[in-house]
């Protein structure tokens, strides 16, 4: 017979701007000198490979932009143990833990 654990667990995400800010960086830096190229291409006989251009760069780097993001993500979640009746106080500056704003007519 395996024993039930009574267990809880406290999920908490670490992820602030900064981890991903130089990500952003990278990919504006990308998407500007695709666009840098379109318009030197612009000029050519063919303004069609400025188009294909821009959206080839686009279309092969997002899905990088999108791995780094996702996995700088998944770094910055901690699960912890929790032993039970043990009572958790929030953390400052956690956006869920914050009190809602009350509309008022």
């Amino acid at each position: 017979m395996s024993k039930v654990s009574n267990q809880n667990y406290r999920f908490v995400c670490t992820l602030t701007f900064g981890d991903i800010y130089g990500q952003i960086i990278v990919w504006l830096i990308t998407i500007v000198l695709s666009l840098a190229s379109a318009l030197a291409l612009m000029g050519a006989r063919r303004p069609v490979y400025a188009l294909v251009t821009v959206g080839l760069v686009v279309l092969l780097s997002l899905p990088f932009l999108l791995f780094a993001f996702v996995t700088t993500l998944l770094n910055h979640i901690e699960v912890t143990a929790v032993e039970p009746g043990t009572k958790t106080e929030p953390i400052p500056g956690n956006v869920s833990q914050q009190k809602p704003v009350q509309a008022t007519s």
